[in-house]
């Protein structure tokens, strides 16, 4: 099943997966429908936060890496109607953000390059899928 998720700088080497701290897990959204996830990365715009990509890539791949980064997947489904200010989160952005400017620091560098070349492999997979 393909999924959408976002992406920021998708195809360079500081690529990075749009994600949520909740209660200290790192969550990415998986989107079922397209429209959903753009309509979020319009939100996190009008927000003043970067805009990322929407890309689609399949849910066991997006699945695989969490679990290798150690963060969660969340499937937001076509539709999907939240029942707490936590699942809210899943189709509107927090109302402040993290700090993105330096989000490669030297603390976690090794962690992010790591994630990167997980998500370019990712990638690289499905292109030969399809």
């Amino acid at each position: 099943m393909l999924v959408h998720v976002l992406l920021y700088e998708a195809g360079t080497e500081s690529e990075g997966i749009h994600s949520l701290e909740l209660k200290g897990t790192t969550v990415i959204l998986m989107f079922e429908d397209k429209d959903d996830a753009e309509r979020y990365c319009g939100l996190l715009e009008a927000q003043d936060f970067p805009t990322p990509s929407v890309e689609e890539l399949t849910r066991t791949d997006i699945e695989a890496f969490c679990i290798e980064a150690g963060y969660e997947p969340r499937f937001v489904e076509k539709g999907f109607i939240p029942r707490t200010n936590e699942e809210r989160l899943m189709i509107s952005p927090p109302l402040s953000n993290l700090e993105v400017g330096n989000w490669q620091n030297q603390d976690n560098l090794n962690g992010q390059i790591s994630s990167n070349d997980q998500l370019q492999d990712i990638k690289k997979r499905l292109e030969n899928l399809l």
